[in-house]
């Protein structure tokens, strides 16, 4: 069993089996013997891990109180395929990569309604423990419109430590998040046409990578783990604009009031069929394809989280605004703002990095770019358009 089914195992097993680790130790502490030889197992496992759940009533009352999803259809989704033979463990979860430069790794259960991202950093996962959490919850419980994703579960080691871990060879912490690109293989099934998304930050801040050298010194691949460029503009109704830009400044107020940087803003954009977009465009566009079932709902259709039709009709658009774990007060980032400044005061003075900015600065220029990429389009009577 290779690195990504073993933890992938490891995620499964404490999410569908949330009682075998405690059950584990009760039976293991009777039998000395059993216990050192499990705790000696359990140091040397190099991509096995022994977590346990962190806050989960927390998270458990989010889910079924203000969610409307039912421990049994969230388990239900990390449950592995029934063929008869009974299903490996590490089959409820897809690997889906390594993605951007901490290293992350990323799952997706195998019904696609959620994924699970590994937080390797110490700093990310100390702060949304230590930090952020409490306010998180307190906020997505009344705030349902908000477009922060929605943790489902917090994940992290239990009792055991192994080699795996020091070594840093498999991530010792885990988030579950909603997936808001949930939908779209039953789309690819159905021959509609691809959905895109793109994940956006400002761009106007200094990148190493892309600035030193003009990314002569930097690969393709690393070039191509930066933030996407959203070339187009979502048309929007005055009422739309005006309710995105309210939940932006209000999650983003949140996010810089516990110190929060270098979030995106994940977009995806669907295409409409000519024959299901409307007639005019005080008529919204035919939705049958965005799905309605958790964890996508409540509030009920449409929301930023299901998809809002374009004022056009052409295209559906959700948005998400993700990777909040970044805080300007952790040791890592403390760090890298020392050296930024070293650049700027030494050798060349090319500003802040989205990283090493105030969390007010970068909050203005993230809710610039949003404005940014939006149009308003007033109604068919006055046949104007407003770039905002």
């Amino acid at each position: 069993m290779g690195r990504q089914e073993k933890i992938a195992r490891s995620i499964v097993r404490i999410i569908v089996q949330p009682s075998v680790n405690g059950a584990q130790k009760r039976s293991e502490s009777k039998n000395s013997f059993a216990l050192i030889w499990t705790l000696f197992s359990a140091f040397f496992a190099l991509y096995q891990l022994v977590l346990c759940k962190i806050r989960p009533a927390d998270f458990s009352n989010l889910r079924r109180e203000h969610w409307k999803l039912s421990d049994n259809d969230y388990i239900d989704s990390f449950q592995p395929p029934h063929n008869g033979e009974g299903g490996k463990l590490q089959d409820g979860l897809k690997a889906i990569g390594d993605m951007g430069f901490s290293g992350s790794t990323f799952y997706s259960t195998r019904d696609q309604k959620f994924l699970v991202k590994s937080i390797p950093r110490h700093s990310e996962h100390s702060f949304f423990r230590d930090d952020l959490l409490t306010p998180y919850v307190q906020y997505m419980a009344t705030n349902p419109k908000s477009l922060l994703v929605r943790i489902c579960d917090f994940l992290g080691p239990s009792y055991a430590v192994s080699l795996g871990r020091i070594l840093r060879l498999a991530p010792s912490h885990h988030i579950v998040m909603e997936n808001i690109m949930y939908g779209r293989e039953k789309a690819k099934d159905s021959q509609q046409e691809d959905w895109e998304d793109w994940d956006l930050k400002p761009t106007s801040y200094f990148y190493p990578e892309r600035d030193i050298a003009d990314g002569a010194l930097t690969s393709e691949a690393t070039l191509s783990q930066l933030a996407d460029e959203f070339h187009d503009k979502i048309i929007l109704t005055q009422q739309q604009a005006d309710e995105f830009f309210q939940l932006l400044e209000k999650d983003t107020m949140l996010l810089a009031e516990q110190n929060a940087v270098d979030y995106s803003l994940f977009l995806v954009r669907i295409k409409v069929a000519p024959e299901q977009q409307p007639v005019s465009s005080s008529s919204p566009a035919d939705s049958s394809m965005v799905p309605t079932d958790p964890p996508s709902v409540p509030p009920a259709p449409p929301s930023w989280r299901t998809g809002i039709s374009s004022a056009d009709g052409k295209y559906i658009f959700r948005a998400s605004i993700l990777d909040f774990f970044w805080a300007k007060h952790k040791l890592q980032p403390k760090f890298m703002t020392f050296l930024i400044n070293a650049w700027n005061l030494l050798i060349r003075k090319d500003g802040p990095m989205s990283i090493t900015t105030t969390p007010d600065e970068y909050r203005e220029r993230f809710l610039k770019m949003c404005r940014g990429i939006v149009e308003v389009q007033e109604d068919e009577e006055s046949g104007l358009v407003e770039s905002r």
